[in-house]
């Protein structure tokens, strides 16, 4: 057991305070690890690489059809602008694209859809204005899966949630189908 008093204290302390004061102030210091110098590194500056040139080939230019009176690309071929197009004036679409939301009395008109889809249109079904009805809008679902069987297209989701149906027009417009 370390008997200390009040005295032996003080002294202790009063000496690490002068002893701090006189001591020298710290001096930063290195390892030495024998090497004077940095490593010389040589470098030598070499020529780059000469690498042979290649000729392109070129394709050579198709020749424009002989009565071809549109553009020509920079080769001098044919330049096929797709997104100029002529129409008829005065021509009526013969398809259209069909928004059919439920009735009042929450009913989709499957057969008249089935007309319009056999013609061509396309139609968009759209059963979110039945919110809490699942049990009515699973029915409208399956409805419409037999509809699109007997014209032979197709339902498909535009949304998570299948509330939001396409039923693609038939391509050719045709009336009735021969299957």
């Amino acid at each position: 057991m370390v008997n200390l008093t009040k005295k032996s204290v003080q002294r202790k302390s009063n000496s690490l305070l002068s002893g701090a004061a006189d001591a020298k102030p710290a001096q930063q210091q290195t390892l030495n690890s024998g090497v004077s110098e940095p490593p010389q590194v040589n470098i030598s500056r070499e020529q780059p690489i000469q690498l042979e040139k290649k000729t392109l080939m070129r394709n050579e230019v198709k020749p424009s059809p002989s009565n071809w009176s549109g553009p020509l690309t920079a080769e001098g071929e044919a330049f096929h602008d797709l997104g100029a197009h002529t129409r008829v004036k005065n021509s009526f679409p013969r398809r259209a694209l069909r928004y059919i939301s439920p009735d009042e009395m929450n009913r989709i008109p499957t057969r008249e859809m089935a007309k319009r889809i056999l013609q061509g249109d396309s139609v968009i079904v759209d059963l979110r204005p039945m919110v809490h009805m699942d049990t009515h809008q699973n029915v409208c679902r399956r409805d419409l899966q037999r509809m699109s069987n007997e014209t032979g297209t197709g339902v498909f989701a535009l949304d998570a949630e299948d509330k939001l149906l396409l039923l693609p027009g038939d391509r050719c417009g045709r009336r009735y189908r021969t299957t």
